[in-house]
């Protein structure tokens, strides 16, 4: 008993028509698609400036809190280790 072979057309064949359809970058002028490029960059550059601002940020505010608990005795001492040993 023989399969039956379906014809199937080849995966990286070419559609007939070679025309393709008109895109947004065709239609705008050059001088709105630049200033738009030049708008994506700004906000990009923005985008990045703030997350490194809150990055800072949040580091100077742990740097902060371990100084405030460097200084407290109380955890300090409830956090040190109690081997004097091995200060000799």
């Amino acid at each position: 008993m023989a399969k039956a072979k379906s014809k199937r057309p080849a995966p990286n064949a070419k559609p007939v028509s070679e025309e393709k359809p008109a895109t947004l970058k065709d239609l705008l002028s050059p001088e709105v698609l630049n200033k738009l490029k030049a708008q994506s960059e700004e906000l990009k550059a923005t985008e990045v400036k703030q997350k490194e601002d809150e990055r800072k940020r949040l580091e100077e505010a742990r740097k902060a809190e371990q100084k405030q608990l460097d200084n407290n005795f109380e955890y300090l001492l409830n956090n040190s280790s109690m081997d004097w040993r091995k200060h000799k």
